[in-house]
């Protein structure tokens, strides 16, 4: 007898293939194998007529879905059928969440097996969860298949109704999400915070103490017995402090005249507190908190963790990796107490097992959190893994077993000073039992924030003693505005705001970026103009759907139809075609949303007006000769944008740009300009002849206020030649790229091995010895970065068309493969190991053939839009928003009667 067993991905099915007895045969789905269309001509010829068709969904007939097979899946749906025909047996065997319950049931609808099929489910890939799960395989569970097909159809609805009107209002592409625009608002809205705080400035003191040759300090908290002010007391919208504080506030002045008076005067202890703590460890990672720690650790996205998770998961490293359960097996509780007794010894293991339970209500998903996989639990340095994907093994080995540590126990002391009017305190911590400590620190939102095992000692100290003051300092501070999200803060903000799934925010990030509603920044998200216009719009007309508390309350909705309590069907009628129901909405108000406004952004402090144009955010303000418009960078932010900025761009638009001076060898101009990639210098005029002169990028470093004539020839001489390596001959080259500064190893058909520079160097500075020590270290390329500044993940070998080299690096959005200038994605359902170089050149080739015809297409289309109708104009929107839609949720269900297209 012959089984055959379907999961998702090759890894998957590699590493399932080692736990099964031979007459199992083990294939993958790659992933779903049908979903809603995602274009226009998915739609099949049947009921492309039909005015639901480019929703992919049939409101008038019970929100009816239209099923098809993508155009890639075609061949792996017919290997797939051929396998199954010499089966006796079809184990379904996806992940365990709403996702994979989805895919399996999808795989039966569409295979229609007419031998015994059995749904088989576990939470990691070892010998013994395999074995077990194949004892206890069971049905397919409908209702989470029902529940995940309302949220795909939900999803489908908002993005399809709303994106076609922001193309329309605002520009085209543009998108809309059911969760993703109230992310989007949270960034806008905290930008706008930014744009509206008013910096302030307070002073206080800062005293060196010593007793006993014990050196410790103290700060100045009060005056004449009233508080000093601090950050905490001022009214970030106004900068003053704020009105129902009795504060003193001390300005430099005053604060060295205080400093003065006090040189010289005795201390005292007037009075000291000791307060025991005790600290317990962070429960075990889910979901969201993996990626948030990730990020704030590792500085990897959430995308990227997901990626590293789940290869992970597939090499049976550890458990599934989309879970909101922090709950321990018994089986992961003492392999975990294990690993405590015989790495930090008996002392350090908690006296009785530690168990946590998950608090929220929808918590669903898989049953156990992320955690090493198996009985016993391999040490990060007793796996094969490497890279990043070690790192985060090796986060979660320390998370897991860390829970199981005994508390840490602190002693937190307070000590009060007081010389002549002033008076001072001083802080300690003494960590009387380091506990779980010896494992694992959490990591915090809060950069300046220190860790929990940073020990502050105090010498021995009472009520009375008069230590030496050794010296005192007068500190000014300037108040911060609020910090913009990153992801970790973001995730953690949805997450507590009931806000999508936490399997969810990586894509969900990413496609915020991807869409250009944020850029990326020291790991900060910063909203662009087109996310205030776009968040400005739906706050206006469609206020609900980017309100936190009614998404929230949508999504419990959503959790109450995958445990019985709601019921889909009437809820999605409400939604969509209720009398206040999206489509209605969108009915009523589109004629009444002026493109105009709809495309012009508010900024307090500005004189002119920001626009959202085709080719981007521009400036518009009237001069004595009427309305003047000048770009502005694609780098600059709103919350950065300031009066100073728009006075240089007009001007640059109206009087040309500023001229430094002369070349002092080819006597042509230097000019300083603003672009669409901010400040650059620009080596003589652009004429008929010279249409592309040399333009320079300033660093960061060198503004356009601080810019001179030396410094811009200088820029204009790169790249610079350093000299040549002593072991190869080739030269090495100081450059600046659209990245930073970077040096730069040019060895010809041998390839180029790039640096970037550290924030020490100086690109016109740097010197020949300097940079040999930059290229001698390892490199550190992650993704987000060029691959210039990255070693490849793997090395193909060279191209059979042109000899050039074919490569693998690790990217933003997962692995990719570069020849020259081509750069192709790897299949999500396919591994890196798994990559040929004949796999490489056919991914390869379909990307230069997918560049040339939508440059065609695109070329149509243009010439062809005014002709176009507004029926025309659905089926194209069906494209566009399909793109966007399917790459936020992925997710597909049952109903009780589906139509299905090949």
């Amino acid at each position: 007898m012959s089984t055959l067993v379907i999961v998702e991905s090759p890894t998957k099915a590699r590493t399932i293939r080692n736990f099964l007895p031979s007459t199992y045969r083990v294939e993958a789905s790659m992933g779903h194998v049908r979903d809603l269309p995602s274009s226009a001509e998915e739609i099949p010829e049947a009921v492309k007529g039909e005015k639901w068709a480019q929703l992919g969904v049939n409101v008038e007939a019970d929100f009816e879905p239209l099923y098809v097979i993508p155009k890639e899946k075609k061949k792996v749906v017919k290997e797939l059928q051929k396998a199954l025909e010499e089966a006796d047996e079809l184990i379904l065997a996806t992940d365990e969440d709403r996702e994979g319950e989805s895919i399996s049931w999808h795989l039966k609808e569409l295979l229609k097996p007419k031998i015994p099929t059995k749904r088989m489910v576990f939470h990691e890939i070892t010998q013994d969860a395999i074995r077990e799960a194949l004892k206890n395989c069971r049905n397919i569970d409908e209702q989470l298949v029902h529940a995940q097909e309302t949220r795909r159809i939900l999803d489908r609805l908002v993005g399809y109704t709303l994106s076609p009107l922001l193309w329309k209002k605002i520009a085209w592409g543009l998108s809309a999400g059911r969760v993703q625009s109230v992310a989007v608002r949270l960034l806008v809205q905290r930008e706008r915070e930014r744009r509206a705080f008013h910096e302030a400035s307070y002073w206080d003191l800062k005293a060196t103490l010593e007793q006993q040759k014990i050196g410790f300090e103290a700060k100045l908290m009060t005056l004449r017995g009233t508080k000093i002010a601090n950050g905490s007391d001022f009214d970030p919208s106004t900068g003053r402090i704020a009105a129902d504080r009795h504060v003193i506030l001390l300005n430099e002045a005053d604060a060295v005249a205080l400093k003065n008076r006090l040189i010289g005067k005795t201390w005292t202890v007037t009075n000291l507190e000791e307060r025991p703590v005790t600290r317990k460890p962070a429960p075990p990672f889910t979901t969201s908190t993996l990626q948030q720690e990730a990020n704030r650790k590792l500085r990897l996205s959430a995308r990227d963790t997901m990626r590293i998770a789940q290869n992970l998961y597939e090499q049976g490293y550890i458990t599934y990796m989309r879970t909101d359960s922090v709950n321990l097996s018994e089986q992961a509780l003492t392999a975990a107490r294990s690993c405590v007794e015989q790495m930090y010894g008996q002392q350090y293991l908690s006296p009785e097992p530690r168990r946590y339970t998950t608090k929220s209500k929808g918590a669903q998903e898989a049953h156990e959190a992320i955690r090493p996989a198996g009985s016993t639990f391999r040490t990060p340095q007793e796996t094969a893994l490497s890279g990043l994907e070690f790192k985060l093994y090796d986060l979660i080995w320390k998370r897991t077993v860390a829970t199981q540590m005994a508390d840490s126990r602190q002693t937190l002391v307070t000590v009060d000073l007081q010389v002549e009017d002033a008076g001072f305190r001083a802080t300690g911590k003494r960590i009387d039992f380091p506990g779980y400590l010896r494992a694992y620190v959490e990591g915090s939102d809060d950069p300046e924030a220190a860790l929990e095992d940073q020990e502050v000692i105090l010498p021995p100290l009472k009520v009375g003693t008069r230590p030496n003051c050794k010296e005192i300092e007068s500190i000014g501070h300037e108040t911060q505005p609020p910090a913009r999200y990153t992801e970790a803060s973001l995730v953690k903000t949805l997450e507590s705001e009931g806000i999508g799934r936490p399997s969810t925010y990586a894509s969900i990030i990413g496609t915020i970026i991807d869409r250009g509603y944020a850029q990326m920044n020291n790991n900060a998200l910063i909203p662009t103009f087109t996310a205030f216009a776009v968040t400005g719009l739906l706050e206006k007309h469609f206020p609900d759907l980017v309100n936190t508390s009614f998404t929230s309350q949508m999504e419990q909705t959503l959790d109450d139809i995958a445990t019985g309590e709601a019921d889909w069907l009437p809820y999605l009628r409400e939604f969509y075609l209720g009398e206040q129901g999206l489509e209605t909405q969108v009915k009523e108000r589109e004629s009444g949303i002026d493109p105009n406004e709809a495309r012009a952004i508010e900024l307090e402090n500005l004189d002119a007006k920001v626009r959202i144009g085709k080719f981007g955010a521009y400036i518009e303000a009237e001069n004595g000769n009427g309305v003047v418009t000048a770009s502005i960078p694609k780098d600059l932010t709103p919350a950065d944008l300031n009066p100073e900025q728009v006075e240089v761009l007009l001007r640059q638009k109206t009087e040309g740009p500023e001229k430094l001076g002369l070349h002092p060898e080819t006597g042509e101009p230097i000019y300083v300009l603003i672009g669409t990639y901010g400040p650059y210098v620009q080596l003589g005029d652009v004429t008929e002849e010279n249409k592309k002169p040399k333009r320079v990028s300033l660093p960061k470093d060198v503004t356009l206020e601080n810019v001179t004539l030396d410094t811009a020839v200088r820029l204009l001489a790169l790249p610079r030649t350093l000299g040549h390596h002593p072991e190869t001959g080739a030269k090495i080259q100081a450059a600046l790229g659209r990245f930073g500064p970077y040096v730069v190893h040019d060895q010809g058909k041998e390839g180029k091995d790039f640096r970037s520079l550290k924030s020490s160097d100086n690109v016109l500075t740097i010197s020949l010895e300097r940079a040999l020590e930059l290229l001698a270290e390892p490199k550190k390329g992650r993704g987000g970065s060029s691959n210039k500044s990255k070693e490849p993940l793997r090395a193909l070998g060279a191209h059979p068309g042109d000899d050039e080299p074919v490569n693998i690096y690790d990217g933003r959005y997962g692995p990719y493969i570069k020849h020259g200038k081509t750069n192709a994605s790897i299949p999500k359902d396919l591994s890196v190991e798994e990559i040929t170089l004949e796999k490489a050149v056919e991914l390869l080739e379909a990307k230069a053939s997918t560049k040339k015809s939508s440059t065609k297409s695109s070329k149509s289309a243009v010439s062809s839009t005014a002709k176009k109708s507004s029926t025309s104009t659905t089926k194209t929107a069906t494209k566009t928003a399909g793109k966007t839609t399917a790459k936020t949720t992925g997710k597909t269900t049952a109903t009780k009667k589906k139509t299905t297209a090949s």
